[in-house]
């Protein structure tokens, strides 16, 4: 590549997401990037996490990108198999967030062994910026949400009671009674620890902000950030890994070969969320009942796990027929919607969903369920690739509902300029290429040469 840096030594970054899988994914793509261009990449995590990604990281990468195991202690109610909010049962969350923390010095002792150049850590984690500023080691936060929702959070936390600048920008009443009634469920120095904690990760940032963005969607939303806050928003780009099928897969694969072209939609709400009965009823009930054919993964707890058949409406399967696929666990996400028969995704919105959709032009159906979800889906409303669901004032979904917005994107004459902005936002990523990562580069070796860093005290 074209650098002041080409001829020295390779830089060496440690990463360190937080335990997601929407978190580890997007930190894994970048790795990926980052290592094809003057980058030894370390990627640092619990082991059950890194056992999910290793099978996704092809012999090419192997010489330049690491995994560090970091061993949390074994709490109560949180085995090695807990590591992860992969299928983590929600009332655990706080137990995982306290083992994390618990192991900071554990993470102190592989920065101060691997002593990298630069250090790129997650949200939640303040402990680790602030242990490499003690090291002279420059860091730097990765945000794998959205600009949008960036620039919302920290306009609330910062301006508090004066309304965000951007009017199609906002959380519907029903969204903010949840907000509230989850919130009311934990103590109050405990919500209040975990803002702070969010609030410093950006904060203690060296000079840049990297968030998994792009500027033709988000340009304002990461100018509103950059100018409201000093940190400059680095977009790195949509980040969206190449679609695998792995063995046992073909089979769906197969039947979709069978559909007609965009006949067909996916349905996922991704891999940390689970639908309460009522949600699932109405789901089930309106992919019935509108006139497209799906596939439906769908994830139950692990401690609440039932049989198909009796989660959903008796006599769905004989009703559906060949129409529809459904089956507990995993899709193959992207491999499903660079498919041609694909016409539609209904989809919470989480801002991996959101790309790999953008990328491979499928409009989405839109039913976000929490946290940035909503701001997610107000977003890709503005943009014109989505319609979305709306729930009723007492946060209720319904079938009928449902099947008219599924009806409306994938086949009525009504969707057509949302399947046309789909289109278009494929052909806008297609020609950008790698444009975002070339400068994120830049970026970090300019920010590795300096001399000295203005490291933020009093965290």
């Amino acid at each position: 590549m074209n650098g002041f840096m080409d001829n020295q030594k390779l830089l060496r970054v440690l990463m360190f997401p937080w335990l997601g899988y929407g978190h580890i994914s997007p930190f894994l793509e970048l790795a990926k990037k980052l290592s094809q261009r003057n980058f030894t990449i370390y990627l640092c995590s619990t082991p059950v996490n890194l056992s999910s990604i290793k099978k996704k990281l092809s012999p090419e990468f192997s010489p330049s990108i690491q995994f560090l195991e970091l061993h949390l202690q074994t709490l109560s109610n949180l085995p090695p198999c807990h590591h992860t909010t992969n299928g983590l049962p929600p009332h655990l969350m706080n137990t995982l967030k306290e083992a994390f923390d618990l192991a900071s010095p554990d993470f102190t002792l592989i920065l101060k062994t691997l002593k990298p150049d630069l250090l790129i850590y997650d949200f939640l984690q303040p402990w680790a910026p602030k242990a490499a500023a003690e090291l002279k080691i420059p860091a730097v936060e990765f945000i794998s949400s959205s600009s949008t929702m960036t620039s919302y959070m920290l306009h609330v936390f910062n301006k508090p009671g004066i309304k965000f600048p951007f009017s199609s920008i906002y959380y519907r009443d029903y969204e903010i009674a949840r907000i509230e009634k989850d919130e009311s469920s934990m103590p109050m120095e405990k919500l209040e620890e975990d803002k702070k904690r969010v609030r410093d990760c950006f904060y203690l940032s060296s000079d840049i902000v990297l968030i998994k963005s792009f500027k033709e969607i988000e340009g304002k939303y990461s100018d509103y950030v950059t100018n409201s806050t000093g940190k400059k928003v680095v977009p790195v780009g949509p980040l969206v890994q190449e679609p695998t099928l792995d063995d046992g897969e073909s089979e769906l694969i197969t039947w979709l070969n069978e559909k007609e072209e965009k006949s067909t939609i996916f349905v996922s709400f991704g891999s940390e969320y689970f639908l309460s009965k009522e949600d699932l009823l109405e789901i089930a009930c309106g992919l019935e009942n509108s006139k497209v054919n799906f596939i439906w993964p769908i994830r139950f707890q692990k401690e609440k796990d039932v049989e198909l058949q009796e989660a959903l409406p008796k006599g769905f399967f004989n009703r559906v027929g060949n129409r529809g696929k459904v089956f507990k666990g995993w899709a193959p996400q992207a491999k499903i919607l660079e498919h041609s028969s694909i016409g539609g995704f209904v989809s919470h919105c989480g801002w991996s969903s959101v790309m790999e959709s953008m990328k491979y032009g499928v409009p989405i159906i839109a039913m976000p369920m929490h946290i940035d979800q909503p701001i997610n889906s107000r977003l890709v409303e503005e943009i014109g690739i989505a319609v979305e669901v709306v729930r009723d004032s007492n946060a209720k979904l319904h079938r009928e509902v449902v099947a008219a917005i599924i009806n409306q994107v994938v086949v009525e004459k009504e969707g057509e300029f949302v399947r046309q902005k789909a289109r278009d936002m494929q052909e806008i990523l297609c020609s950008k290429g790698d444009e975002e990562i070339e400068e994120v580069a830049k970026e970090l070796e300019k920010l590795c040469a300096k001399k000295t860093h203005s490291f933020i005290e009093g965290f």
